[in-house]
């Protein structure tokens, strides 16, 4: 059995084909479910039944959601405000969400992350620090193993894509004690950072991903899906090129290249997260009643 996994769309979403494929690849069962469809209840164009019931991961994927015309996942957030009684439910039944850039903007908005008994919102996303969209790899550490979705992963590189990334609130010191804070910006040394570029967007003590206090809930600004092959990596041609029989690898040039990159994963990195949750429903909610993947 597999577990079901829901991907939320909606107009301006534009990542949820490669979400999709992220979590099939480690065993996933994913459906694309637009938001309409979710508070209907039924497939807008088939009219087929559509229920969280039948899942149990959620993921909101990234893109720009109603043009961002607001703000950045605003729009969406009100929208999932329309589901919220079914949404409660499935977070109530132990079941996973994942929020991708757009996705986190849109959870941080709703209130559903770092998530309080209101659903008050008590963060927000605003505008990089550079005013720029910023579109680049950037490395990731982890101060927190509270994260069911990020077990076992101290450090990572992920590519981010926004204009809106700047993580704020007047509750960092409480995200980092009862361990919300997932991921953090980080130099070269897998150092928390506030300097650009490496913090791209100049969030609040370094912060690029937080959870909820179960853990089962996670939002990120970074993309893992678009991390899901070795052959994504900005370094990976250069990694095949130094690999071949003529390059000299007794050069110290070559030899410093190498040190300074390192070796690349058989897969991409980005994987695990999906991955982790897909095991974690295996062990945790397959047997509750949920058994409706193949």
């Amino acid at each position: 059995m597999k577990p079901k996994v829901a991907v939320l769309e909606a107009e301006g979403t534009n990542c949820q084909r490669e979400t999709k494929a992220a979590f099939n690849s480690v065993g996933g069962n994913t459906d694309i479910i637009h938001i309409n469809s979710l508070e209907k209840g039924e497939d807008v164009v088939t009219g087929k039944p559509v229920s969280l019931d039948d899942y149990q991961l959620l993921a909101i994927p990234g893109g720009f959601s109603y043009g961002d015309y607001i703000s950045a996942g605003q729009v969406f957030s009100h929208r999932l405000e329309k589901s919220q009684s079914k949404l409660q439910k499935f977070i109530n039944d132990g079941k996973l969400i994942i929020g991708i850039c757009n996705g986190f903007q849109a959870l941080i908005k709703s209130g559903y992350l770092p998530g309080n008994q209101n659903l008050e919102q008590t963060a927000s996303l605003v505008e990089n620090d550079s005013g720029n969209y910023e579109c680049r790899w950037v490395n990731l550490t982890s101060p927190s193993d509270k994260c069911v979705w990020t077990r076992g992963i101290d450090k990572i590189q992920l590519p981010v894509a926004h204009a809106e990334g700047k993580f704020i609130t007047h509750y960092s010191q409480d995200l980092f004690s009862r361990g919300n804070v997932v991921f953090q910006y980080a130099n070269n040394l897998g150092e928390p950072t506030m300097k650009f570029p490496q913090n791209p967007n100049g969030s609040a003590e370094s912060i690029a991903g937080i959870c909820d206090n179960t853990g089962r809930i996670f939002g990120l600004m970074p993309h893992p899906e678009r991390y899901n092959s070795s052959q994504n990596h900005p370094s990976s041609s250069l990694q095949e090129i130094l690999s071949r029989d003529y390059v000299n690898k007794s050069d110290p040039n070559i030899s410093k290249r190498f040190k300074r990159y390192g070796g690349l994963p058989q897969e991409g990195a980005g994987l695990q997260i999906f991955r982790n949750g897909v095991e974690y429903a295996k062990r945790n909610l397959m047997n509750k009643g949920y058994e409706n993947g193949n």
